[in-house]
């Protein structure tokens, strides 16, 4: 009897994911019981959704519990997603079927009802890949939340494999139903009422900060009022090609679309906008066009990446702070003059540990607290949602952002982000300029690496993986600085083998404490966090496992080329003595 061992690598930190030779049908029904599961014993009396809309009418009972159930373009995302659908309503279940659109569509019109939604989504990975994503009462699920998911998908199949026995469970252990439904039945609404609820929605929301603009009409007429912006969008095939040109049309007076056919066989590349030289065709697009702005996401719409008008990429560090502008100067204190920067309680502005050096800085200039965060948007979602609202703006490297300003959904929307920065760009003329790129020139300048993968090595140790043992040698080599500063760095050997002080593999050595200062230079800032993090005086550079794949990833940054190469040379000389061979590969990342 197969027991799902090849199917516990999908369980991973954020949502489910990998080869779709592992989505059998076997694996799908035992799953879809799981989530039956879980739905039926949800508190669905869970608190009012912030994002606002005029809902269309149909007939659903409410007095169920309500499931919003959607799938990206990939080949039988849409097969997973009907499964899912008949085996929720089978144990007394509302369904309520979008077909195909992006993950926060979802998470929008999961916000209409009880906070509960699925999507059949591997986001940004390649074609091969299938995924899921859900949230339980407003909340993505936590990694804990995730292996149980997994425990309860593998008790599930020996009751699978005896229908009868299936229907008995049912009965035993679902808490909202008596019986399975026979004629129940999963709601489908059309595309027209999935896209133009979000559209209206959103477009209250710029109704909200510029109150002089006219209400948005109906009946597919053009609003009046449009930016007058020119922009390009590249959908890369992925599910904002169903919706994007609409919705964009709305507030633009040009939009020009490419690869906005949906196509799950993905045939310009995976759909990531942040892969090296991705985004070549956008920027040739920009330039040959004379666009504003050139717009490019991800397979599943939570991700954002942008070109300025001169066809250069805007880099996410330039592209998070420009929105955490956005957040803060539009924030409801600042329109009713009452500015964050000045209350008691400062704004908190969040980004991930693979954000550059000069970000922090930036972010303080702006009046707000910068605050340093793990990586993986779904910790910044629960970290903004438990923050009562200090937390005014997240973001991520990868091109995840996140408003929190009860406006719209607290979900990283690329579409919705992006529209926030049109419209702030339009009605504030910041720093005096006309252009995006007048703007990001203003910005400090820097060289990096992109975030790059590497295998994951073996280690010395069994029970330490390489980035524990790194985070240990790194805050002894800190101790040791701290404990010399008041000596001479003459040849003083200090013995490392302090067992008070460093476990790790490099107790059997030695050092001066001139080597020390050279691998951890005085006033050099350590994380811990995620993986192990150094802040030098001219660049930082951090190297962490990966949450959704068996590798490391590494990014370095500096003021220039030689500031870059020098940081790259400190985090090989700390990690040679465990890896060689990664030592070769982090000198060898080239520079963006």
């Amino acid at each position: 009897m197969p027991s799902f061992a090849a199917q516990q690598c999908l369980f991973r930190a954020y949502d489910i994911r990998g080869s779709r030779q592992h989505f059998t049908t076997d694996f799908i029904q035992a799953l879809g019981k799981a989530f039956a599961q879980l739905y039926s014993v949800a508190d669905c009396n869970s608190t009012a959704a912030p994002a606002k809309a005029c809902l269309p009418k149909p007939s659903i009972d409410l007095k169920r519990t309500v499931i919003v159930l959607g799938y990206d373009v990939r080949l039988g995302s849409d097969i997973i997603a009907q499964r899912l659908a008949n085996i929720l309503t089978e144990y007394g279940l509302q369904v309520i079927q979008l077909g195909l659109i992006t993950t926060p569509m979802m998470v929008f019109w999961a916000e209409q009802h009880s906070g509960h939604g699925i999507i059949v989504t591997a986001s940004h990975s390649a074609k091969d890949i299938l995924g899921i994503k859900w949230l339980v009462n407003h909340q993505s699920p936590s990694h804990a939340e995730i292996q149980l998911l997994w425990q309860k998908t593998r008790t599930n199949y020996a009751c699978h494999l005896n229908h009868a026995q299936t229907q008995v469970d049912a009965q035993n252990t679902l808490t909202n139903t008596t019986a399975k439904s026979i004629c129940n039945q999963p709601f489908n609404l059309s595309d027209a009422q999935v896209a133009m609820t979000y559209i209206e929605a959103i477009a209250q929301v710029f109704k909200q900060i510029h109150p002089c603009n006219k209400p948005l009409l109906k009946d597919n007429q053009q609003p009046p009022d449009t930016l007058d912006v020119v922009v390009v969008i590249d959908c890369m095939h992925g599910a904002t090609s169903n919706i994007a040109q609409r919705l964009f049309e709305h507030f633009c007076q040009q939009v020009i679309m490419i690869n906005d056919t949906a196509d799950g066989s993905f045939p310009s590349g995976n759909p990531d906008p942040t892969e090296p030289h991705r985004l070549k065709q956008l920027q040739r697009s920009v330039r040959q066009h004379q666009a504003d702005i050139g717009i490019a996401f991800d397979g599943d719409g939570d991700r954002l990446m942008i070109v300025d008008n001169s066809g250069k990429v805007v880099t996410p560090d330039h592209l998070l702070y420009l929105l955490a502008q956005v957040a803060l100067t539009e924030h409801p204190e600042t329109l009713c003059y009452k500015s964050p920067v000045h209350s008691q309680l400062p704004s908190q502005i969040l980004f991930d540990i693979k954000c550059s050096h000069h970000l922090p800085k930036l972010l303080s200039e702006l009046g707000a607290t910068p605050v340093l965060s793990k990586t993986g948007s779904s910790f910044m979602r629960r970290q903004m949602q438990h923050s009562a609202g200090q937390i005014v703006f997240a973001g991520e490297l990868s091109g995840h952002f996140i408003f929190n300003d009860s406006r719209f959904i607290i979900y990283d929307d690329a579409m919705y982000a992006v529209l926030r920065l049109l419209h702030w760009l339009t009605a504030y003329d910041a720093h005096g300029k006309k252009s995006l790129t007048d703007i990001t020139e203003q910005l400090p300048a820097m060289v990096s690496t992109a975030d790059h993968y590497l295998p994951m090595p073996k280690t010395l140790k069994k029970d330490d993986a390489l980035v524990v043992q790194l985070t240990k040698f790194c805050q002894y080599l800190r101790q040791l600085v701290e404990a010399t500063m008041a000596e001479d760095s003459g040849d003083h050997w200090i013995a490392t083998s302090q067992p008070s002080l460093c476990r790790c593999s490099m107790s059997r050595q030695y050092m001066t404490s001139k080597q020390a200062k050279c691998l951890f230079p005085v006033g050099t800032k350590l994380s811990c966090i995620d993986g192990v993090r150094l802040d030098f005086a001219h660049g930082f550079g951090v190297l962490r496992q990966s949450n959704t794949s068996h590798n490391l990833t590494a990014r370095f940054a500096g003021d220039s080329i030689e500031d870059l190469r020098d940081i790259q040379a400190k985090f090989a000389a700390l990690c040679r003595p465990f890896d060689k061979k990664l030592a070769e590969q982090i000198v060898a990342i080239p520079a963006e």
